[in-house]
């Protein structure tokens, strides 16, 4: 019988350790046993939350945000020690469920979701908990989520994808704005997943108004016949290379971050 555990980059096959392309754990491949051994008070837990129903224009894929996080993940575990839970790919995404197939749950259910997986985990040890997000609506329910497992003791870090990106999007974009399904998504999936993109679809599209973007044009909110928030015309897979990168060297520097950060006391 053959077995596999990765832990601090080793894998036991059938009792041979050998050496791993990988330091980080996915927690999926383990039994209840090897996660006992993996998850102490000194585990980081790295839990993804990426969108995998969730309107992206014409020319990208509902499981954009989805595959984002994916390959961020990866990214993640060849460089650092860490456990990774399932990625999450249902939360909250209010601003698109005009568009046919995009998907949100209710703010305080998302807050909730996320209390409840690291509350799950926390009982066998970690305290440290990094949500690799690839959202922007997805971080106030997810400081909701923070304060509340502050006063449990456990510290949970989020990213903000717009923070760790923000220079490199400086640095490459040509578009006058953008915020969605735009040139810098688009180009961030010419990169990490290029079968996915229809660039004969790309819109150009800078919608008015205010709210969330409805592609019925005489609807209150922001019109969008594409579901474009900015020009995806102008992206390239160079320009994705250069945000990818970045937004790795974010994650990972805010992952060792939180590994050294002390830990609360609970409070009552």
């Amino acid at each position: 019988m053959m077995w596999i555990v990765c832990l601090a980059g080793l894998i036991s096959l059938g009792g041979q350790i050998v050496a791993s392309q990988t330091r980080g754990i996915r927690l999926e491949d383990l039994t209840w046993v090897e996660a006992q051994a993996a998850l102490t008070p000194d585990t980081v837990v790295v839990l993804p939350v990426g969108a995998q129903s969730k309107e992206h224009g014409r020319h990208l894929k509902l499981r954009n945000d989805f595959t984002l996080a994916e390959y961020l993940t990866r990214r993640v575990a060849d460089a650092a020690t860490v456990v990774i839970p399932p990625t999450v790919n249902y939360h909250f995404y209010p601003a698109f469920v005009e568009y046919a197939g995009s998907t949100t749950l209710r703010e305080e259910t998302a807050r909730d979701l996320i209390v409840d997986i690291c509350q799950s985990l926390a009982a066998h040890g970690p305290r440290r908990f990094y949500v690799l997000n690839t959202g922007v609506s997805t971080r106030r329910p997810l400081l909701a989520s923070a304060e509340i497992l502050l006063k449990q003791g456990i510290v949970l870090r989020v990213t903000d994808i717009l923070a760790v990106a923000g220079p490199a999007e400086q640095k490459v974009k040509q578009q006058k704005e953008g915020t969605h399904a735009d040139e810098i998504e688009t180009s961030l999936m010419l990169y990490i997943d290029p079968a996915s993109v229809d660039m004969s679809k790309a819109a150009r599209d800078y919608p008015t108004g205010v709210g969330r973007l409805t592609p019925k044009k005489d609807s209150p909110g922001r019109y969008s016949a594409s579901g474009v928030s900015g020009d995806a015309t102008l992206a390239t897979r160079e320009k994705g290379a250069i945000v990818a990168e970045a937004m790795v060297e974010g994650i990972l520097r805010e992952i060792e971050e939180l590994r050294k950060a002390p830990l609360p006391a609970a409070r009552q």
